[in-house]
């Protein structure tokens, strides 16, 4: 897009536990320009079955909090315009996890897992001040969210991640931040009409499509 360059930093299976370890290589505090907005998704993983060896993915309820907590502490010092946003842990359909059980038969994961860590989370942020979204929530205000948002119980199809970037972007809306980092808000870098620009209907002048949604038939507002 022309008004922001987005930096997807997702690692396979990981946890708060793991990132934590790796949080001062991804954002230096001495780095010469500094994010306007980190959003941190972590929660799924953290709330998996303990597993008898001490090894895997679970972390206890306490350290994610703590470990939560880090986090923001850290991304808040990196400069006055970071803004930070908390994902709290999705739901899933444990139906459609495959072997979604350990060898005594209990659920590695379940929904009622992801919404105590998803609470714990989005509590932390109440107590910070830090802007969250309840994601376990807004999933299941769909009907037939089972159906639609996971294309294997837990990783999110189209439909889901829908959800997900229409919360967000309703944040961003909405916050009172200085300067605004809603899209319709934001300075379009190169944004000013030019002769290359898509030919417009009347065949005589171009358009510039720099501020439109895309795709057009989607309102992201």
């Amino acid at each position: 897009m022309a008004q922001a360059d987005i930096i997807l930093r997702g690692y396979a299976g990981w946890n708060s536990r793991r990132a934590l370890q790796v949080l001062d290589d991804i954002f230096p505090k001495n780095a010469s320009e500094q994010p306007s907005l980190v959003i941190v998704y972590f929660g799924g993983n953290d709330s998996v079955l303990a597993h008898p060896s001490g090894l895997g993915q679970h972390v206890p309820l306490q350290e994610y909090i703590q470990n939560m907590t880090k986090i923001a502490i850290h991304l808040k010092s990196l400069s006055k315009k970071t803004r930070i946003i908390f994902l709290g842990a999705p739901p899933v359909n444990e139906a459609q996890i495959l072997g979604n059980s350990d060898l005594l038969g209990q659920p590695l994961r379940t929904n009622e897992s992801c919404r105590i860590y998803s609470e714990a989370c989005l509590e932390l942020c109440r107590e910070m001040n830090l802007k969250a979204i309840d994601i376990w929530s807004a999933i299941q205000k769909r009907k037939d969210w089972r159906d639609v948002c996971f294309n294997d119980g837990i990783h999110l199809t189209a439909e889901g991640s829908e959800i997900v970037a229409r919360e967000i972007l309703k944040v961003l809306k909405e916050a009172e931040w200085e300067p605004s980092l809603h899209w319709k808000s934001m300075p379009i870098e190169f944004g000013e009409d030019s002769p290359y620009d898509p030919v417009a209907a009347d065949g005589k002048t171009t358009k510039n499509v720099s501020r439109e949604p895309f795709p057009e038939n989607l309102d992201w507002d």
